[in-house]
């Protein structure tokens, strides 16, 4: 089976831009190339943050507004009213950028996006210089693996003659009949592993209960 990184679904042809680059000219790349965010990178090519379309929108949200900050603003409003103020990506960027190797797992990446809530990672190689990057819609990608692909790879990681796999539109069914309850557990617990799977359908039975032995009731 086919372990899917994030090298498997990045973007290699990433555009990027240096700290020094100015206000105008990220709006311009971002347009152009029709991404939403751009890495900043150093002379030699090392992920410093990020410049999304969020960062640069903070000058027409606060146009209005006077630049002084607000008695009791809150945090997020203050580092958004610098931003406004911000004419390069050194100054606009989010850093410490959140980046993953080639080798990083989708899972382990859709994880990174969801905690710190952004919709993108650049993918750094093993001295921090940018090689790619992966958007949440890359990581969607993995759904677009054929029933039979993910069948394969369901019957290869069980490696369970006993076990009949059936997959459609990425649902999983298994069937059959093992040893144990435990054994059933673990099948289903594996079978969700596989990249591609929506939905795991267990109709597997077990000639013995070991959970009883494991767990007695007193």
């Amino acid at each position: 089976m086919k372990d899917l990184r994030v090298g498997d679904v990045m973007t290699a042809d990433v555009v990027t831009v240096t700290a020094g680059t100015p206000y105008r000219k990220i709006v311009d790349v971002l347009m152009r190339r029709r991404v939403s965010a751009v890495p900043v990178v150093d002379d030699m090519g090392r992920v410093l943050g990020v410049v999304s379309e969020t960062d640069l929108l903070h000058k027409i949200e606060f146009a209005d507004q006077e630049q002084a900050p607000r008695l009791f603003e809150s945090r997020r409003n203050r580092r958004a009213r610098a931003k406004a103020d911000a004419v390069t990506a050194a100054d606009l960027m989010s850093a410490p950028a959140s980046v993953a190797l080639r080798s990083t797992s989708i899972t382990e990446a859709a994880r990174r996006m969801d905690a710190g809530r952004i919709k993108r990672l650049p993918v750094v190689d093993a001295l921090g210089r940018v090689v790619g990057i992966a958007t949440r819609s890359d990581l969607l990608k993995v759904h677009l693996r054929s029933d039979g692909d993910i069948r394969a790879d369901v019957e290869q990681l069980l490696g369970v003659d006993a076990v009949t796999v059936t997959v459609s539109d990425g649902t999983v069914t298994l069937a059959g009949e093992l040893d144990r309850r435990t054994s059933v557990e673990i099948a289903v617990r594996l079978a969700r592993q596989v990249p591609g799977v929506v939905e795991v359908t267990d109709s597997l039975t077990y000639a013995f209960d070991d959970t009883a032995v494991l767990y007695p009731v007193f």
